[in-house]
Formats: structure tokens, sequence, C-alpha cells
């Protein structure tokens, strides 16, 4: 490295040390973790692992094998007795480290997890996966950066930084081609070498972070919420910490297999991959954590209103020395790191020959913790919308029976049918709204149209449809388009539906496969909707009844002193779960619902 690129960095760790820490007293912001880890990795490559207080080499498996002969309470002795210690983001001494290096003349690169489309011509564009040079860090929320020769904002959120800085250009030749290529290609496959190093020494150092940061939350807060029982119930423990010392045992198992596969001669021949899919089925408990998280966050919430209880969490971050961080802040970081894997295992995968013995196994775990963390970003995303659902039911008029999320957590599809009843063969126009586990369908106001009246609802898990042919129906004695019947099996009831057009009807059948699909695959995963989530977001829903909508909240001005134009007026959304995917397809289902039975104040 040249000596002033070393000067940048020696600026780096006094701008770590000296901000970070104060930065985090002050804030309660755990969002920037991703980015601050890449860039501590960073420092790390380049020489400077005492910033982050690295792990001595052989510390972790010391400690590992220590669990093997000793109590739970020995198992970090090495680490405490080195001096290590989790490191969390503090916001303004990353921005700060981060602008060091980039006034010093160093490119500083940043891969896109997410498109970024954009109508605005002051902001930057990309697609999942671009390489962005960060040009200015200055903002907390939206920097500036450069993609090809197009400038412009780009949000923060949407990126990682990468690793291996000093990765050469996909397009670079190779240089001499008359006599030294043979020498440029060992200089080229020693290069990838270093830069898989320096992945598998992120992933292992990531790894003990995130062990010691487990530990702390299992002894310092479960271990000492249950000498509390004056306090705390059993179920509260429950749903505040999850299932997180179950995470906790399986990690270490997890973090042992790790050390042992890593070769400490040849780091770039560790074999990693096969770790991770011999435990792929440990990491599906994650989505029982993740899926009561929401819980966790409820419950600490109406605790912490209770000034014992803060002063409790606080006396026991403090007795086990943590950061000033709460504990909310700590219960995410396991929905945050089940996520980080996917990324990770993709930039191991990028550096990793194919003729490499790990290539094929860090493909394999590639895949396979991809499906977990869409399986947990899946999930998140049906909880998020339970509050739409119990709000679309209190905007039903003359609502009968039981709530709809005792049994439905998903709209799977709506639309007008025709219902054709007995005995007459009267035909009656509905909104039909299909949900996993039964069909709701409602009567529109005959004035009023965007109100709907509740008529009734069908069992889904009891019913059979039938496909029928355009012609005469042989129950009723009437002639029929476009229609299917939903036959009960038990009772022998059947009913009736037509639709106007033909690929209106086989949109619904296709709905209808959906909806036993989503049923199964629920079973099967294990998701359900608690009874503590459903009663939370009935009285969400009751509460904006009577309050209505809220206004929207005026945005505060970036910048004082702007060195680029103008920031851009929208504010990128946070992400929690973070995955180098692209983003869903908005929904119009929701669209239409408001539509025909608007949330009415």
């Amino acid at each position: 490295m040249r000596p002033d690129g070393r000067q940048a960095l020696d600026a780096v760790v006094r701008t770590f040390h000296g901000h970070c820490e104060a930065d985090l007293r002050q804030r309660n912001d755990v969002i920037y973790c991703n980015q601050l880890e890449v860039l501590v990795s960073l420092c790390e490559v380049r020489g400077y692992g005492a910033c982050t207080g690295a792990m001595p080499d052989g510390a972790l498996d010391t400690a590992v094998r220590a669990d093997e002969v000793g109590s739970e309470e020995d198992l970090y002795d090495d680490l405490h007795s080195s001096g290590h210690h989790y490191s969390h983001p503090g916001g303004g001494g990353e921005q700060l480290a981060i602008n060091e290096l980039i006034s010093d003349g160093s490119v500083v690169c940043a891969e896109a997890l997410w498109d970024h489309v954009t109508m605005d011509d002051q902001e930057l564009g990309f697609k999942a996966g671009d390489v962005i040079e960060v040009m200015d860090a200055t903002n907390r929320e939206w920097w500036w950066g450069r993609v090809a020769d197009c400038e412009g904002w780009f949000p923060a959120s949407f990126v990682r930084l990468r690793v291996n800085q000093d990765e050469p250009a996909d397009d670079e030749a190779p240089r001499a081609r008359d006599g030294g290529a043979e020498d440029g290609g060992a200089e080229a496959q020693s290069s990838k070498d270093q830069m898989r190093t320096n992945v598998i020494n992120e992933i292992l150092s990531t790894e003990r972070d995130y062990i010691k940061h487990l530990r702390d939350i299992c002894e310092g807060y479960v271990r000492q919420c249950r000498k509390r029982a004056d306090m705390f119930s059993e179920e509260q423990l429950r749903t505040i910490f999850g299932n997180i010392e179950d995470i906790y045992r399986c990690q270490k198992a997890f973090v042992k297999a790790l050390e042992q596969r890593f070769n400490r001669e040849r780091p770039h021949l560790s074999e990693l991959g096969a770790c991770f899919l011999e435990h792929q089925a440990d990491f599906q408990i994650y989505s029982e954590y993740c899926n009561n998280h929401p819980n966790a966050c409820v419950e600490l919430s109406r605790l912490t209103k209770l000034s014992k209880y803060v002063y409790f969490f606080e006396a026991c971050r403090l007795l086990q020395k943590m950061i000033d961080i709460s504990l909310d802040g700590f219960l995410l970081t396991p929905v945050q790191k089940i996520c980080k894997y996917p990324l990770q295992l993709a930039e191991l995968l990028k550096y990793t020959h194919p003729q490499h013995r790990d290539f094929k196994d860090v493909e394999a775990a590639l895949h396979a913790m991809k499906n977990v963390a869409q399986l947990i970003n899946e999930r998140k995303r049906r909880l998020e919308n339970i509050d739409k659902i119990a709000q679309w039911q209190s905007s039903i008029e003359d609502w009968e029976g039981e709530d709809l999320l005792v049994r439905s957590s998903e709209l799977i599809y709506s639309g007008e049918l025709t219902r054709v009843t007995q005995p007459q063969a009267k035909s009656q126009q509905r909104m039909f709204f299909l949900f996993d586990h039964q069909l709701i369908y409602c009567k529109k106001d005959l004035l009023r149209r965007d109100v709907l009246y509740y008529k009734g609802r069908l069992d889904m898990d009891g019913l059979e449809v039938v496909d029928l042919e355009d012609g005469k129906d042989r129950d009723l004695h009437v002639s029929i388009k476009n229609a299917f019947r939903l036959h009960c099996g038990a009772t022998g009831d059947s009913h009736l539906l037509c639709t106007r057009k033909p690929e209106q009807k086989q949109r619904w059948l296709k709905a209808f496969a959906r909806e036993r699909e989503q049923v199964q695959l629920d079973q099967e995963t294990g998701f359900s909707i608690t009874e503590l989530q459903r009663k939370q977001a009935m009285l969400n829903a009751s509460k904006q009844q009577v309050t209505g909508k809220p206004k929207a909240v005026g945005r505060p001005c970036y910048l004082t002193r702007q060195k680029h134009p103008a920031l851009p007026s929208s504010r990128p959304q946070q992400q929690v779960l973070v995955l180098a995917e692209p983003r869903r397809k908005p929904s119009t289902f929701w669209h239409s619902i408001s539509r025909l039975a608007p949330f009415r104040k």
C-alpha cells in the first residue's frame, strides 16, 4: 500500500475509535450494522485488524474446544481475556471513516442489493449487483455516487460496501501477452486467492462477533430475567426472547464446524460451503424467531413504559458490559444475521475458482441460504399484511362470525362474480375475496358502491373446485357460461359461480390452486398467527377507525450547506431484512380493496 494510503487508514482507525462509541451512547440504531462490519473488514484486510479489537488467531478455536470440557460460563473466558468486543455501528463514525478514504483519493465501492428505479434526474439509477463508486457519504441516508458516466444520489440502505475494494475491474485485460502471460496469470490467480481469503476472514470474524452477541443476550438478559419471577412469567420470556437460546446452541456448533474447516496455512483453500450444507436444517429455527420478533417488540414496548423494567434492562446491560444499545436493538440482530448469509456466500462464490474443491458446495449453500432467507422475508411480509386484513374487515358493514385473522393471513385474489342460488336459480352479483382457508362474499351498497355489506363465507378446506363447460346446468336447469362450482363433499352443498369473461374464469381457477398451495406450505413450515398478533392487529384497526388515517409527516431538510444538487424529497424505506434480490413487484390487491371498501374515518 502507498504511504498516503496507510495514513488515510490510520485516520480511519482514529475516526472509528473517536466517534463510534460516542455516537452509540446517543443513538439507538442498528440499521447500519452491515455497512460498518464491511468497513471494519476493509481495515482488517489492509493490515489494521487492531482497530476492531480483532480476535487473536486461534482464540475462537480455543473457546469452542473449551465448550467440550468446561462449563458454559467458561466458554468465552479466552475471548474476554483477549480484549475482544462486539463492534456495533455508530452511524457518524462510519460516514466520517468512509469520507476519510474518499478525501484521500481512495476509491470506495459498494454493491447494489436492489434495483433503484428513479424518475428524478438528480438520483442515480442502478440494477441489483451493480458496482457503485461512493463519492460522498456525508449524509446518513443518501449518498452521492457514480455508475459508468452517471452520477447522482442513491439510498445508502440499497447498497453494501465491498469487502475487496482493491478488486480489479472485470473487463481488465491480462497485462502481458508476449512472454509475460504466464506470470500475469499467476499474479491474477494470487490476487483472487487473496480476495477469497479476505471473504473467508470476514465470515469467520462476523461469526465470532455474533456468537459473543448471542452469549451476552442469553447470559446477560435471559438468565437474569428468569431470576425475577415477580417481574417475568415464562410466557413473557418466551414472547420477548423467542427461541434465541436454541439459536445460540446451533450457532456454537456451526462456528465449531467453520473453525475445523478453516485452513490456517492456506486460508483460500478452506472449504466452508460444506459447513453451511451440513447445518442448513438448523437454520430453519430462525424462521420461528423472525415470526415471533414482532411480538417481542410489542411486549417490550409495553414493559418499557414502566420505569422498573427500564432500570432492570439497563442494569442487565451494564452487568454484562454490553454496548449502549437497548434490548430491542440486540434482539434484531438474529433477524439481520440470517439474511446476511446469502450476501457472504455470493461473495465467496465470486472468488472461488470452478475447479476449487469448495465450488459446488458454496454454490449449493448459496441456493439453500437464499431459500431460508426468502422464507423469512415472506413470513415478514405476511405478518405485515395482517394489519391490512384487520383494517379491511373493520370497513365491512354487518360483519358476522369470527374474525378473519382467526384462520386467514393472506389475500389470494378478489373480484366480482355472479352467484346462482337454488331453488329458483336466482342470480346475485357479489364481490368475492379469496383468503387462505376461506372465501368471503359481500354485497355492494345500492347508492354508495364503495360500501360493502358482509353476506357470508365458504370454508375452502372442505370444498372441491369443479370446472364446468358452457351449456345447461343439470342441477339448476339453467344455461351457464364461464362457470365453476364449489362442491362440499361432506354436506353435499354446492355453489355455482360465473364470471363475465373466459379469462376471468381461468384467473379464478388458478387462484383456487394457489390457495391450496399456500395452505399446504404454511402447514409444512409451521406458519401461523398467534393470538397476541391477531388481537394487536384488531386493536390497531379499531383505533384507526376512530382516529382516521394519519396525516403525512413533513420531511425535514437534510443539508443546510449543499455540496451537490438538492437531495431527493423521498426517503428510502429502511430495510431490516437484507437480501441481494430484486424487490417484490407491488401487489394491486389492496389498492382494489381500498377502492371498493375504503377505511372510513
